[in-house]
């Protein structure tokens, strides 16, 4: 069977089986469940793989809600990812029922074809992007290390574009102590955790100066104190530091826990830190994986846009750093509608977001049917991880 065969039959796969991811992304928008807790919506799709004759882990990697679904066996390996967890209030506002959708089904249409290579296929489910981000410890466990090429589609509003760029974020809560008194009758007798935690939001404005535009940190105050006529002896402070490299990240990182210090030292309070999630690493680029998807999507009738720059951070960048990684936005809506809305989570179950799951479906098959096929790409897209890895690793 010649290549565009190839295609072919995956794609009156995809037409067949659309109906079935149509309906999963459909019933997941009116049923969310948020990061760690999506019990129905994982084993939603681990069902349709079952049904496609994978061999099923689930739970996976010690996480409830995780699985990893493979088909096929040979040295090249090709993953596709899967997210699914809902945020809070506004249900599936960053798409990641279309998004999973468009894997499975992907992986679905694969498995008609994948006993043909010397090949595996993976179609790994992994929770809480939006919060713990499972990816991160799937990298750390060494999920990814032994894949050719990990990837997935994200939903958009408005534009498509293949080159995703995501910034490192580390997650830090600040503690601070001092030492409760009558507010009214005693104050001085008392050292006000809520003072420190006021300075460090001051130093940290301050420290603004002094960074790079594109770094971001933005925090909120999540304990000051109970009652006003008590000097608060606990204060609590949570922070988001994101920046477009590991190494540029580190460095902020240590100025603002120098914030921290000398906030405690202005009002003789105490300060400990640790992370309150896990750290997320930038999305390390591989051009010839980008390229070829870029061929595909335009192909597919995809109008695709330049990227506007790193906007948020993502778990699907510690997997780059991994392996190689491609994670390219497509757009669910005509209408430029911002993620994390309730009007993109309305979106989601529009014709249009069904006609993306199409799309998309096909555009990972097609990518990862020629990882299997040619050679030439596979060794571009490994030398092109090697080199961009080693080159971030230097930095850091």
């Amino acid at each position: 069977m010649q290549d565009c065969e190839y295609e072919k039959s995956l794609f009156r796969a995809i037409e067949i089986l659309s109906p079935k991811a149509i309906t999963l992304s459909d019933d997941l928008a009116a049923n969310p469940e948020l990061g760690n807790r999506e019990f129905k919506s994982s084993k939603r799709h681990v069902e349709l793989l079952q049904e496609a004759g994978f061999e099923i882990e689930y739970p996976f990697d010690g996480i409830e809600t995780a699985f990893r679904a493979r088909k096929g066996k040979g040295n090249t390996k090709v993953a596709l990812l899967v997210e699914y967890d809902a945020l809070p209030d506004i249900g599936h506002a960053c798409g990641h029922n279309v998004s999973g959708a468009m894997s499975t089904l992907a992986g679905l249409s694969l498995a008609t074809v994948i006993d043909e290579f010397n090949g595996e296929i993976q179609v790994i489910g992994t929770p809480a992007e939006e919060t713990a981000g499972a990816k991160v410890a799937m990298s750390k466990d060494g999920i990814f290390d032994d894949l050719d090429l990990a990837l997935m589609v994200h939903s958009n509003g408005g534009a498509s574009f293949v080159c995703y760029e995501s910034l490192a974020m580390d997650a830090l809560e600040f503690n601070f102590t001092g030492k409760a008194s009558h507010a009214a009758s005693s104050p001085w007798a008392g050292r006000n955790a809520l003072n420190g935690v006021q300075l460090l939001f001051h130093a940290i404005d301050m420290l603004r100066q002094h960074v790079l535009p594109e770094v971001r940190m933005h925090g909120v105050i999540s304990g000051g104190g109970e009652v006003p006529n008590i000097v608060p002896e606990r204060a609590v402070a949570r922070f988001y530091f994101r920046a477009t490299k590991r190494s540029i990240l580190n460095e902020v990182v240590r100025k603002a826990q120098n914030c921290a210090r000398g906030a405690a030292l202005a009002t003789e309070t105490e300060v400990r830190w640790e992370n309150f999630e896990p750290s997320f690493d930038e999305m390390i680029p591989n051009s010839p994986a980008e390229e070829a998807m870029e061929e595909i999507m335009r192909k597919l009738g995809v109008e695709l846009s330049i990227s506007s720059g790193p906007r948020g951070s993502s778990d699907i960048g510690n997997v780059s750093h991994r392996c190689p990684a491609l994670q390219p936005m497509l757009a669910i809506t005509s209408e430029p509608l911002a993620l994390h809305t309730r009007e993109f989570a309305k979106a989601t179950t529009s014709e249009e977001a069904h006609k993306a799951i199409v799309t998309g479906a096909k555009a990972l098959a097609v990518v990862a049917l020629r990882m299997f096929i040619d050679e030439d790409l596979r060794k571009a897209v490994r030398k092109a991880f090697e080199t961009t890895k080693s080159e971030a690793t230097e930095r850091a």
